[in-house]
């Protein structure tokens, strides 16, 4: 396709699997019996995506528990009351905290695709967790015999070994999911906190080569947890002028539930840079309506009027169930809404001409 479309990642996992992974988790039934329901689940999935027509897909992250807390998932070595994120609906999640003397990835997101890839011949993206999220593992008030320098030496070691599993096998494009930046504005509105993030960001990037940061990719949302968020409150304007300082080639934008989206698009044309390609989402995964091919359409031609065709791409506002236990979102809605912005891609491409 002339304007690449990839999904985000997350598939809402269906009833079986959640009921078995709550029921390993507890131990109340063996790991083979899991995985069992996880290798029918991932089949399902993929099969489904496959029948989306949408030229990349993913594994719907049917394995992953979290696509924040994947690599840590496991561990021994973790305190319960780490930081917590609130969310406009009321709710809240937690993050753990860590609290050993040497940080390390239990789980690899290369594993996840691995899997995917023996069950189709499409290209398959890989989602991995930013190093800037994980950095908020460290506790606050410290660990004795290893300082915070220390943690982060480690745990750009093992984000950059994350990535580099996706490349070894096979992954088409990685994502580095970074949907804690306009969070940090709203946190810390001087916009330190933010710069912070970005800077970590960067020293992984940095260690991979020009093509290689061309084919990794930065998503970025207000957050979408049970149809709800934590920082949409947050503009555009004020966080995509770093955004774009991000060494990686594809951005990840979700764009469907904006409310100031000429705004946004202006801001994007100010911010981005030449050898850069922005994914905007048009679908909005909170919106339990489906869009029709033209809505999306129209989306993309109003973009196309502001920024250049050759940069654009389309993707979804956010995963549609990002942890596991969020059920807010049907299944077979997540794939309608896939296909609707495969086929209002292809609308666009024609009438655009490409």
């Amino acid at each position: 396709m002339k304007i690449p479309t990839e999904p985000i990642g997350s598939i809402p996992r269906p009833g079986y699997l959640l009921e078995a992974m709550s029921a390993f988790a507890q131990a109340k039934i063996p790991e083979a019996e899991f995985n069992q329901a996880l290798e029918k689940a991932l089949k399902e999935t993929i099969s489904l995506f496959e029948q989306t027509g949408s030229p990349v897909i993913t594994d719907g992250e049917q394995g992953k528990p979290s696509f924040a807390t994947y690599p840590i998932h496991g561990s021994r070595e973790l305190a319960p009351d780490g930081v917590v994120i609130p969310f406009a609906d009321g709710h809240t999640r937690q993050l753990p905290k860590f609290t050993g003397r040497k940080f390390k990835y239990e789980n690899f997101a290369g594993n996840y695709l691995k899997r995917a890839k023996q069950l189709t011949s499409l290209p398959v993206k890989q989602a991995v967790i930013s190093v800037s999220a994980l950095s908020l593992l460290y506790p606050q008030e410290g660990i004795d015999g290893y300082t915070q320098t220390q943690f982060i030496a480690d745990l750009l070691n093992e984000a950059e070994k994350d990535i580099r599993q996706c490349f070894n096998n096979g992954a088409y494009t990685v994502q580095i999911d970074f949907t804690e930046a306009r969070l940090a504005i709203k946190l810390d509105p001087s916009k330190s906190l933010l710069k912070m993030f970005i800077d970590l960001n960067n020293q992984v990037l940095d260690r991979f080569t020009k093509e290689e940061q061309n084919r990794i990719g930065v998503h970025t949302c207000p957050g979408g947890d049970n149809d709800s968020t934590h920082s949409a409150d947050v503009g555009y304007p004020e966080l995509l002028p770093y955004l774009f300082q991000l060494h990686a080639g594809n951005f990840y934008l979700e764009y469907a539930a904006e409310k100031n989206k000429k705004d946004t698009l202006r801001s994007i044309k100010e911010s981005v840079q030449p050898n850069q390609r922005v994914f905007l989402g048009v679908t909005n995964v909170l919106d339990k309506r489906i869009e029709t091919p033209q809505e999306i359409r129209d989306l993309i031609l109003e973009a196309a009027d502001i920024l250049p065709p050759s940069q654009l791409g389309t993707t979804d506002d956010c995963g549609f169930s990002p942890f596991a236990d969020d059920i807010s979102t049907a299944r077979d809605l997540a794939f309608a809404k896939i296909k609707a912005r495969v086929q209002g891609t292809i609308l666009a491409e024609s009438q655009l001409r490409l």
